[in-house]
């Protein structure tokens, strides 16, 4: 594309700043694309120069920049967010509900191992968020009776992935260095794993990985529209739902935020 934009007649060795300027310019200023848009170009070419024709680029980048828009967040009414859940079915069913629930982000979710789940203590433990940021968040009563089950179907799995030789699950670099027997551990297993094994080609080793996101994506958007709601509701609608039920429940924002792990 960086070639096409200069008419063909230069290649990309031989372009410098100010034709990166112009390139980068162009969709802002003509085009009129989204600040991330932009950004994505942005990186795209610092890659190509830094990682692909291995040379720096001679000087600070001046593009013009795409001014960022603050839009205010989609939030469903507490009628709404029921009729998009009836819509939904099984595992999709209840990650829907944990991230309405507790306030999670979509991978924050996905990623949730049986560790995290406290019982006992009403809690549910986020690990590495945003940010790199640890926090707790809610429990709520109506998910204990359905998280369980979840948590007995991902035992039966795992037992079945360690009797026939397998039973491994990924952890961070250093955990996995630490402790390299625990990626055999009940208690570190997915909470959402995905129905297949598969190969993880930074090491060979074949695990049982979490689902995908986009699983859950489709599966929102699909009950959205079959729920008829005409506002742009995906994954993280159900966590500005969360913060805004719970403020007008009464609950203090404060609280709310450090449910949410944002900086108070």
């Amino acid at each position: 594309i960086l070639i096409r934009f200069s008419g063909y007649k230069k290649h990309s060795q031989e372009m410098g700043k100010n034709d990166i300027d112009a390139f980068l310019t162009h969709p802002a200023v003509q085009q009129k694309v989204s600040a991330s848009t932009q950004s994505q170009a942005l990186n795209a070419i610092v890659f190509l120069y830094k990682h692909v024709l291995d040379r720096p680029i001679d000087g600070a980048i001046e593009a013009v920049r795409t001014k960022r828009h603050r839009r205010p967040p989609v939030v469903m009414t507490k009628d709404e967010v029921q009729r998009v859940l009836k819509e939904m079915r099984d595992c999709h069913l209840l990650m829907a509900k944990l991230l309405y629930g507790c306030g999670l982000r979509l991978m924050e979710c996905i990623r949730l191992r049986v560790k995290d789940l406290d019982f006992e203590g009403r809690k549910i433990y986020i690990q590495a968020a945003k940010g790199d940021k640890d926090r707790v968040t809610v429990f709520p009563d109506r998910l204990m009776k359905d998280l369980r089950v979840q948590v007995e179907r991902v035992r039966t799995l795992h037992d079945q992935d360690v009797s026939e030789g397998f039973g491994e699950v990924y952890l961070p670099g250093a955990l996995a260095r630490k402790y390299p027997a625990a990626a055999r551990e009940f208690r570190w297993q997915y909470l959402f794993p995905s129905k297949k094994r598969s190969m993880d080609p930074r090491t060979g080793i074949v695990r049982r990985h979490h689902v995908l996101e986009t699983g859950l994506q489709k599966a929102v958007k699909t009950a959205a529209a079959r729920a008829r709601i005409t506002k742009r509701v995906g994954c993280h609608t159900f966590r500005h739902c969360f913060a805004t039920h719970m403020l007008e429940n009464g609950v203090n924002i404060r609280v709310v935020q450090e449910l949410m792990g944002h900086a108070t």
